[in-house]
């Protein structure tokens, strides 16, 4: 009798014993920006001294994908999940978490077995993917606001060039503003369409791309818009310098932003387009004020001919007299 009971008794002690305990986490996420993906695993009793004791396996989807035999201080990982390991030191602090580059890692449900001698356990721990923006979403929308605003400025200032200075136009700088202001445009609609709200990629930076560097063409356009109309002052070259330094701010700010997953630097890339559209609103209102304190030039030509036209009439009235 009493041997049963001390093997029942025994029995039970080692079934307690032979379970190992997990600080359990049901899922992590990985971004984008992420290098490298960590599942963790963490063991709350671990009892071995040495990590020959252990025995640690990873499977994904029912298939074995990471294998660390202590006994052999050995580890296997899948040709799919080539990059897997574990941090062997850490293992007798309970710490069997895998690593992997985020090339490897695929979204699903991971499991974590492991053996220390007679005692064994395991967890299940899901990989989830979140989608991180790029840019925030107030940020997305000034990003496009800006240099659209700047180009409906400059086609104000057109519509005063030709309206209010004809007689300083000629068809072939008129031909050449439009083809270059219609050339903008295009660029511009074509980047805020790549530049479209979500995570880093070659698209979204082609697409900043193309609305940061084409502004350029405003500073040029605005020049000779300005060349055009009355020539350069000192508020003209104040406008322009202006708009130069937004452009300074505008392109540096990309190069910082394109370098990084997260674009710490996107306030200031979104200050130089800011400064650029400002400059564009300067002009036009500088162009709107000189505009309305003078009359519409006549063409050199028509002025002459004009008064000529008036003498040889009067002239002919004169000699019927």
């Amino acid at each position: 009798m009493w041997p049963l009971v001390a093997a029942l008794l025994l029995g039970s002690f080692c079934c307690g014993s032979a379970q190992l305990l997990f600080n359990k986490t049901k899922s992590v996420e990985f971004t984008f920006c992420n290098e490298t993906v960590v599942i963790p695993c963490f063991l709350t009793n671990v009892g071995a001294q040495n990590t020959n004791e252990m025995y640690v396996k990873w499977k994904f989807k029912g298939k074995y994908i990471f294998i660390f035999d202590g006994g052999q201080n050995n580890a296997t990982a899948d040709s799919n999940f080539s990059s897997a390991k574990i941090a062997v030191s850490e293992l007798l602090k309970g710490d069997a978490s895998l690593k992997m580059d985020k090339g490897d890692a695929k979204v699903g449900n991971y499991t974590c077995e492991v053996t220390e001698l007679t005692r064994e356990g395991e967890t299940v721990i899901e990989l989830k993917y979140r989608v991180v923006s790029w840019f925030s979403p107030n940020e997305n929308i000034l990003v496009v606001i800006f240099p659209i605003l700047a180009i409906l400025l400059f086609w104000g200032q057109f519509g005063i060039l030709t309206l209010k200075y004809k007689s300083n136009c000629t068809n072939k700088k008129i031909i050449l503003l439009l083809i270059a202001g219609l050339l903008l445009t295009a660029i511009v609609i074509v980047g805020a369409i790549l530049f479209v709200p979500g995570e880093y990629s070659v698209k979204n930076a082609s697409g900043l791309g193309f609305i940061v560097i084409s502004t350029g063409i405003l500073i040029l356009l605005q020049y000779n818009v300005f060349m055009t109309a009355f020539g350069m002052t000192s508020f003209t070259i104040a406008i322009l310098i202006t708009q130069v330094l937004g452009y300074v701010l505008a392109v540096v700010g990309l190069c910082l932003c394109i370098m990084a997953c997260i674009p710490v630097h996107g306030p200031l890339l979104i200050s130089g387009l800011g400064i650029i559209a400002l400059a564009e609103l300067l002009g036009l209102v500088y162009m709107k004020f000189v505009a309305s304190n003078q009359r519409t030039i006549q063409a050199p030509r028509k002025a002459v001919e004009e008064p000529l036209n008036a003498f040889k009439e009067s002239k002919g009235m004169m000699n019927d007299e």
